[in-house]
């Protein structure tokens, strides 16, 4: 298949090593990375409150699904910290925010993509919610008011499932693509292949891998957005391992 010779086999002990190699970047890259990740929990924090003044807060979910399936964007400059450790540079954090001119068009061309993909995402709730309670006005309240009826159950159980499906092809086309986009000039559908392959190559290793980025994950959205200022970088520099052990090298 394409590009299958150029991904590797994988165990489930080096799944665990990423964890621990991306905090041992964590530590190396201190405030680069916290700062980084504050700035990303400062900006949840505004579109929250945003959506609550504005009288949406129903969209508060969907945000932070949408917010999942991005991640591996938004963990760009993460992924150019553990490249500056790797190669013996002291990371800055000017230098991780920049971190998409390494190959401009096609990172923002993946940019687009996902922006796009999110959008999908939060107009299928929409949808979702306006087939099952066609009578009822999109409001937090209402969906309250409907969750413990047999529709509200039918509905989160259908929503849940929707959520996997868009989260499973997000983590198999995105997995090794912006860290592979960020170190050498491929295009993202180049990438996407290159991560789909690592994938069914190592279906059990990537989903003890998947396993683990949510539950790591959680733990930071379980603290009110404020664990995510530890969790995204610990997630995004183990991230950057993961590709390096999964995508070979071009020589």
């Amino acid at each position: 298949m394409p590009y299958a010779d150029r991904v590797r086999t994988v165990t489930p002990a080096q799944a665990l090593g990423w964890l621990k190699a991306g905090w041992a970047d964590l530590r190396i890259a201190g405030w680069v990375s916290l700062a980084y990740g504050a700035l990303f929990v400062a900006t949840g924090f505004a579109l929250t409150g945003g959506l609550v003044m504005a009288g949406m807060p129903y969209l508060i979910a969907p945000m932070i699904g949408g917010f999942l399936l991005i991640a591996p964007l938004l963990a760009l400059g993460l992924y150019q910290i553990s490249k500056d450790v790797e190669d013996g540079r002291r990371p800055g954090l000017w230098r991780a925010l920049t971190a998409w001119r390494a190959n401009p068009y096609h990172i923002l061309t993946a940019g687009l993509i996902l922006m796009l993909y999110v959008m999908i995402w939060a107009r299928a709730n929409v949808v979702a919610f306006a087939l099952f309670f066609p009578h009822e006005a999109i409001a937090l309240d209402h969906f309250v008011a409907q969750m413990f009826s047999v529709d509200g159950l039918v509905f989160t159980a259908f929503v849940t499932a929707l959520g996997f499906a868009f989260a499973a092809f997000a983590f198999i086309t995105n997995v090794t693509a912006l860290p592979m986009m960020l170190d050498r000039p491929v295009d993202v559908f180049a990438a996407a292949f290159a991560s789909a392959m690592a994938v069914l190559r190592n279906p059990r290793v990537m989903a003890l891998w998947a396993g683990l980025i949510v539950a790591v994950t959680g733990i930071g959205l379980l603290t009110a957005f404020l664990g995510l200022i530890v969790a995204l970088p610990l997630i995004g520099h183990a991230s950057w391992h993961a590709y390096r052990d999964l995508v070979k090298d071009d020589a």
